[in-house]
C-alpha cells in the first residue's frame, strides 16, 4: 500500500461494498457507486469495467486487477480472501464487478464470506448489460403488444452447461436475453429449431454500450453463421425474440460516439 497517511479518511472498520460498474460506457456509473469508489481504501477490479472509472478513487488507493476471465483470472477462493484480508488491513474494500453484481456476478458470494468474517457490507446496483447493450443497439426488451416481459439466462453454468431455462423460455413470448453464451451458440440454435423457433430473430451485440459496439442480426437458426460473418466473439449479449425488428442497423454500426 502506497502514502497510507495521504487518505483524507481511514476508516479502520473492515467494510466491503460490491458495486455495479455498468455495461462499459463509463458514464452509466451511478452517482452512489462514484462516491464509494472515492471512499475506498482498496478496490479489486475485473477485466470488463471501464479503468477510467477507477480515476475517481484516492491517490493512495489500491487498486488491485482480479481478472474473471479465462486464463487470467484470480480463482473465487483468491478474491474472497484478498477481500476479508485487504479490509483488516486497510479498511474500506470496493469490490468493482462489470454491469450489476447481483445478475450473474457471484456478488452474493462475496458478501456472505465477508459477513462469516465480520466485514460490514453493502450492494450498490448498476446498469447490466443484459438491458443497456440491446437498449444502445436500438432494442426494447419490452414493447406493447410484441413482448411483455424477458428472461435473463446464463449460457454458462457452474459446470459450463447452458441453462435448461432456455427451453422453457423459448416457449413463451418473452425477450430472451443470453449472457456468457457465445460458445454455446450451435447448442442455442439447435434447441430453438426443435421447438419450432428457428426463425425467431436474434442480435448478437459485442461491447455493448461501448465505442467499440458491435452487432449481428438475423435468425435463430443461424447463430453462428451470424457471429462468423459479423465477427462477433466474447464479451457480447445475445437477444432473441420479435423485439430484434427494432435494431436500428444503420446507427449500431458505427461508433457510440454520441453516448460517451
Amino acid at each position: 500500500m502506497n502514502n497510507l497517511e495521504n487518505f483524507n479518511t481511514l476508516d479502520p472498520r473492515p467494510k466491503l461494498t460490491v458495486v455495479g460498474a455498468g455495461p462499459g460506457d463509463p458514464d452509466l456509473i451511478t452517482v452512489k457507486s462514484i462516491k464509494a469508489l472515492k471512499s475506498a481504501n482498496v478496490v479489486l477490479y475485473d477485466a470488463l469495467i471501464s479503468e477510467e472509472l477507477l480515476d475517481y478513487c484516492q491517490s493512495a488507493c489500491e487498486k488491485i486487477y482480479v481478472g474473471k476471465r479465462p486464463g487470467e483470472s484470480h480463482s473465487q477462493d483468491t478474491i474472497n480472501f484478498m477481500i476479508v484480508e485487504k479490509a483488516y488491513m486497510y479498511g474500506h474494500v470496493v469490490r468493482l464487478k462489470g454491469g450489476d453484481p447481483f445478475i450473474f456476478g457471484r456478488g452474493m458470494e462475496e458478501i456472505e464470506y465477508a459477513k462469516k468474517f465480520g466485514l460490514e457490507t453493502a450492494y450498490i446496483p448498476g446498469v447490466s448489460s443484459s438491458v443497456a447493450a440491446a437498449g444502445y443497439a436500438g432494442i426494447p426488451l419490452t414493447t406493447r403488444g410484441v413482448s411483455e416481459s424477458f428472461w435473463v439466462i446464463t449460457g454458462t453454468k457452474t459446470d459450463g452447461s447452458l441453462s435448461e431455462d432456455l427451453r422453457i423460455a423459448l416457449q413463451t413470448t418473452a425477450t430472451i436475453v443470453v449472457l456468457m453464451g457465445m460458445r454455446k451458440l450451435a447448442q442455442i440454435s439447435d434447441i430453438c429449431e426443435s421447438l419450432g423457433k428457428g426463425n425467431l430473430p436474434v442480435a448478437i451485440i459485442q461491447h455493448g454500450t461501448t465505442e467499440n459496439q458491435k452487432i449481428g442480426v438475423g435468425f435463430a437458426k443461424d447463430l453462428k453463421i451470424i457471429a462468423e460473418q459479423n465477427d462477433l466473439s466474447n464479451p457480447a449479449v445475445i437477444v432473441l425474440g420479435e423485439v430484434v425488428k427494432y435494431a436500428n442497423l444503420e446507427e449500431i454500426n458505427k461508433k457510440v460516439e454520441t453516448f460517451n
